[in-house]
């Protein structure tokens, strides 16, 4: 069986989750602020929750219709062990080669750039490797540091969608941004 990857950057390691990252997962991902930046983390994040999404990772990576990685930081006091962080992903059309990129990061590791390193490592191999013929991303407006991941990993503004998703009962404006292989290998 062929796993997803195992990517590096300078302090970062992104992997394959494994059953025994769910109870960090459901910790971060479970914390209201942090699912309040996402269209589709639910809160409250009940047991069983976090091993059932990575449950599901294997079969949509063999698919060809995403890649779920978790985002750890590399360099931990204890050796040979990293840091759960966060999480990335890419949902992929396979027919028209065609990504999504989405992502979180635990409360604690905010405004440290990390998100920014993680979706830069992801979008390479997403073009470089998957081949990919574009990329796009969306986020809820009020999110700005989102939108700035985004800026700063190369994509443009395509377009705003006022009150287009309900949030915990509140309609929420979405924002997208996108860039094409061939600009971002130019």
């Amino acid at each position: 069986m062929i796993t997803a990857p195992t990517l590096h950057t300078e302090r970062l390691i992104l992997c394959p989750f494994s059953l025994e990252d769910a109870p960090e997962v459901q910790r971060f991902a479970g914390d209201r602020d942090v699912a309040s930046t996402t269209c589709a983390i639910p809160h409250p994040y009940e047991d069983g929750m976090a091993e059932e999404w990575i449950s599901t990772h294997q079969q949509g990576f063999d698919k060809g219709t995403g890649v779920n990685l978790a985002i750890t930081l590399k360099d931990t006091p204890k050796l040979d062990s990293t840091i759960l962080i966060g999480a990335i992903d890419i949902r992929i059309d396979p027919t028209d080669k065609i990504g999504e990129l989405g992502y979180w990061v635990g409360k604690p590791y905010w405004n440290s750039g990390y998100c920014t390193e993680a979706a830069k490592v992801i979008v390479n191999y997403a073009f470089d490797v998957l081949e990919l013929t574009s990329i796009h991303a969306f986020y809820l407006k009020r999110n700005s540091a989102s939108g700035r991941v985004l800026q700063k990993i190369g994509m443009q503004f395509e377009e705003s969608f006022p009150k287009a998703v309900e949030k915990w009962g509140v309609l929420e404006d979405l924002v997208k941004y996108s860039i094409q292989n061939e600009i971002y290998n130019s």
